[in-house]
């Protein structure tokens, strides 16, 4: 009897729990560890309440990177260019925090409990939002769940793309295509439809076909140079990995290190990213998020671009029936 069917069994058996193993890796133990890490905030005002304010910061032991500034009004402009999340503004009333619940409701949440619990018991915070998230997703639940379904869709792309054997300029312009009408039909549904994202229109159709763009060119181009084990390796770092790290729920600084800077360089972290500087803080703080993006586009379309068409088979072609020799005589 042959073994080639029982060891496909067993690695069967094997594959399945290291799978479910690694998919837990990846999505539970990031969301267990939840906690900031060297994450930027403010501190504005005179002397000496805003250095006492300052002081309570670095004391939690590398959980913040505090930002200095002068006065209110300079904090709200850092916060508006995605420099610091917020800000603690010393005043004479007590502290005044201002928070921006559109770039991480969970961060705004936190720098509440923080900035309360520093302060004694009997004193008031004062908090403004200065830039709010939209009323159809106050809590960032939507746009946070946006970035598995734009992961898959690039991997679709990807992957048809290379299963299909499309190669050369053909391949390149497939996958532009595809990205363009995933980027017009998102922004349709997350902003016409459902109202949570809130910028320029077009300006958040290109950051979304740009993110597909880069996803399905990393799929297809590890196709191209892999075969069908690239689709794998593909699916491993854009879905798996890629949306777990993306720290699109929470906020790359409250990952371990190094999962949140790692989730930034691949394309559904530097999407979730992009998306929220174009939607809600007029594209500030987008430039990296688009380099990245940009080369991962690049580099698979290259390999899209430069990888041979793989032969087709060539049918045989029937031997031509034997002639009967012929008699002279």
């Amino acid at each position: 009897m042959s073994t080639a069917p029982n060891r496909r069994a067993v690695a069967v058996i094997l594959l399945v729990p290291l799978m479910v193993t690694l998919a837990l890796w990846a999505f539970a133990w990031p969301a267990a560890r939840i906690a900031p890490r060297d994450l930027p905030v403010g501190v504005a005002g005179a002397a000496p309440a805003a250095q006492q304010l300052e002081q309570r910061f670095e004391q939690r032991g590398g959980a913040f990177e505090v930002h200095r500034y002068d006065d209110e009004a300079a904090a709200r402009t850092a916060i508006e260019d995605r420099v610091v999340y917020g800000a603690v503004v010393a005043t004479p009333q007590g502290p005044h925090l201002l928070t921006a619940s559109a770039a991480s409701p969970v961060v705004s949440q936190l720098l509440r409990e923080a900035v309360t619990a520093s302060v004694p018991k009997d004193t008031p915070v004062e908090v403004t939002d200065v830039v709010a998230a939209p009323p159809g997703d106050p809590r960032g639940s939507a746009l946070g769940a946006s970035v598995l379904p734009l992961a898959l869709a690039g991997m679709a792309a990807g992957a048809v793309v290379t299963l299909t054997g499309l190669r050369g300029a053909r391949g390149a312009l497939t996958l532009l295509a595809a990205a363009a009408l995933v980027g017009l039909a998102a922004t349709a549904v997350t902003h016409s439809w459902l109202g949570v994202i809130t910028g320029d229109w077009w300006t958040e159709a290109g950051a979304l076909a740009l993110t597909v763009l880069a996803i399905g060119s990393a799929v297809a181009g590890l196709g191209a140079l892999f075969g069908s084990r690239g689709i794998g390796l593909g699916a491993l770092l854009m879905v798996l990995l890629g949306n777990s790290f993306s720290g699109v729920t929470s906020a790359p600084q409250l990952l371990p290190e190094p999962v949140g800077a790692i989730g930034q360089w691949l394309p559904p972290g530097a999407g979730g990213s992009l998306l929220r500087s174009v939607a809600f803080f007029d594209g500030s703080a987008a430039g990296g998020a688009v380099w990245t993006l940009s080369l991962w586009s690049a580099l698979g379309l290259a390999a899209v671009l430069l990888a041979r068409r793989a032969p087709e088979p060539v049918e045989p072609t029937p031997a031509a029936p034997a002639r009967e020799p012929v008699l002279t005589g």
